[in-house]
């Protein structure tokens, strides 16, 4: 089923007929400088291989496995910080919210407005980000069948906001372990929404290292691949220079050249592929 279009700028286009959209950033923005550089070094991938790209990075992480663990710089810092990246680098952002009143300021500088997997339900939170009018990318929660997707997409079409769509991100499968159900994304796009990829959230292995979560990279790339096939409208992948030295799901980060290849190998599948 072709999915409707969602505009997320005037120039970025995805579901529908249009190429795939990339979301991609550090999990977490742990300084101005490093988010700045990522910034740069995402643009310039954009650049080469002419690819619709939104930059991702959360002001605050409140969903951790310890108390312990860095959570970033906090809605007003790091907004403003967002804010820089993309007046240098021109880049569309998205961020995480967790409170219905961090929507507003949020959506005066993010593009897309994100909703994170274990708040996927809370509908004070999706109805005041659908509110802003801006489009809004909800994580499936790893509780959450694909068929019960279409309640959250109905949530925000209450509202008025036709531009919600759904981000899949694997599904608990017995303890501290995840598995991506391919039937999702023609499922959730049998909706009429778009369905984007979680290729790292969902190499996850939840409270894998006690204090931190666990990952398996190495499923990164043929994870990307079947979904592509299966009819992924969106990719996103957490990317950080140094993934040994984040301060965020370090073991699931992707680096650079790693983007670059699964990018080509998505690029590469939807040239192949007539439209699902």
């Amino acid at each position: 089923m072709i999915t409707r279009t969602i505009q997320i700028t005037d120039e970025i286009a995805f579901g529908g007929d249009n190429p795939p959209l990339f979301i991609a950033g550090p999990c977490v923005i742990e300084s101005r400088q490093h988010a700045l550089a990522m910034g740069r070094m995402l643009r310039k991938l954009r650049d080469e291989l002419k690819i619709n790209l939104v930059f991702k990075s959360s002001f605050d992480k409140a969903n951790r496995s310890s108390i312990e663990s860095f959570r970033g710089p906090g809605l007003e810092e790091g907004l403003d910080i967002l804010r820089s990246v993309k007046q240098e680098t021109g880049l569309p952002l998205i961020s995480d919210i967790h409170e219905p009143e961090q929507a507003a300021p949020a959506a005066e500088v993010l593009d897309i407005l994100q909703i994170p997997a274990f708040l996927c339900r809370q509908t004070d939170l999706v109805a005041a980000a659908a509110r802003t009018n801006k489009p809004v990318a909800v994580k499936k929660g790893q509780f959450l069948s694909p068929e019960e997707t279409r309640n959250i997409l109905e949530k925000g079409h209450e509202v008025g906001n036709e531009r919600v769509f759904i981000t899949e991100r694997g599904s608990s499968f017995g303890y501290q372990n995840l598995v991506v159900d391919m039937r999702s994304f023609p499922i959730i796009r049998g909706y009429g929404a778009p369905v984007v990829y979680d290729i790292t959230h969902s190499m996850q292995k939840p409270g894998g290292e006690g204090k931190q979560t666990g990952g398996t990279p190495q499923f990164a790339r043929p994870l990307a691949r079947a979904a592509a096939a299966a009819g992924a409208d969106g990719f996103f992948m957490e990317v950080h220079d140094n993934p040994p030295a984040a301060l965020s799901d370090r073991t699931t980060q992707i680096r650079p050249d790693d983007a670059r290849s699964i990018i080509e190998d998505v690029l590469a599948i939807r040239r192949a592929l007539p439209p699902i």
